[in-house]
């Protein structure tokens, strides 16, 4: 009796749910369900395709590549690694305003950021061999850090033969996340970010140590300089863009007016011992963001596929269905 009211304590309530009673609903998978649902799922991506192609292609973008070797002309005095530091210009005409905000991009060709590294004063092994300089621990550490990009643009409109400097804005070009999350520069010592560093070098190529990426700007050096966040969010493709200024401000804030400017650049950065390529970036975004033709092609290739498929089926479905069957 016992073993029986312990049976009975133990059954589920008798209820719709715990009987799993509830009313149950099934598509059933028609003709008359499946073709059109092809249809009308193709002519929307069709239609989204079309914006987003339409709009990428409306996107300006002027590209210029400074390598100074094989087909580039621009800053060929420089390639020899001799000539250091080095000073080139890169002169450009528009005809037409260049509709703002403008971002301003430096790109690498032929390289492989996604290396290893480190912002630990105690770093671990794989960050070698860019660990330790001399058995003093290197900050930061790794492949990435060290061969952070170093070329430097100024930017110029020439005006009646005069050069007028168009402002560019470094400020917040960094992903939020990386900014305030992911990075974090050291306690500072006695208010001095420098102190806070004390028994550490600078990486090996980095021509200024990591306290003192921006002498103009206090807030910007350590572990969270601007130019060093953006550098540190590693690309996965050997071809890359990366942000380097932003045109938002005084009178180029609606974009660069028609005329001639003048690109300064400072060549530092070395890429011909691994065959790369250089070039600087001008262009402005859109709703669906910068430049991106795949995207549109994807959704027209993806919603074509879904309309030829309906036509398909509806041929087959017309040549071999019982007349008793219900579409």
């Amino acid at each position: 009796v016992s073993q029986l009211g312990a049976g009975t304590t133990n059954r589920p309530d008798n209820t719709a749910f715990d009987q799993q009673r509830l009313p149950a609903w099934q598509p059933v998978l028609s003709a008359g369900i499946v073709i059109p649902g092809f249809l009308l799922v193709g002519l929307a991506f069709i239609g989204i395709g079309v914006a987003l192609f339409v709009t990428s292609r409306s996107i300006q973008v002027l590209e210029n590549d400074y390598t100074g070797t094989g087909s580039s002309v621009h800053c060929s005095e420089c390639v020899n690694p001799k000539t250091t530091p080095c000073t080139c210009q890169l002169n450009f005409s528009l005809s037409a305003l260049f509709q703002g905000p403008v971002f301003l991009y430096y790109g690498l060709s032929n390289y492989f950021q996604n290396l290893w590294g480190d912002l630990s004063k105690s770093p671990s092994s794989s960050c070698a061999p860019y660990q330790y300089d001399q058995n003093t621990t290197i900050a930061p550490c790794g492949s990435v850090a060290n061969s952070m990009f170093n070329d430097t643009f100024t930017l110029y409109q020439l005006v009646n033969a005069t050069r007028k400097t168009v402002p560019l804005d470094g400020k917040g070009i960094a992903w939020w996340t990386d900014y305030n999350i992911k990075f974090r520069n050291p306690p500072e010592v006695d208010g001095s970010l420098a102190a806070a560093f004390n028994g550490t070098v600078k990486p090996v190529n980095w021509p200024k140590p990591v306290y003192d990426l921006d002498p103009t700007n206090p807030a910007n050096n350590g572990f969270l300089n601007q130019d060093f966040l953006v550098w540190m969010r590693t690309a996965a493709l050997p071809d890359f863009w990366k942000l380097y200024r932003r045109i938002t401000e005084g009178e180029y804030a609606s974009g660069l007016p028609a005329g001639n400017y003048t690109l300064e650049i400072q060549y530092n950065y070395p890429v011909a011992n691994f065959a790369g390529r250089k070039s600087v970036i001008f262009s402005n975004t859109s709703w669906m963001g910068g430049k991106n033709q795949f995207l549109g092609i994807a959704y027209l290739v993806t919603g074509s596929l879904c309309v030829v498929m309906s036509a398909v089926m509806l041929i087959v479905y017309a040549k071999f269905n019982s007349p008793d069957e219900d579409f």
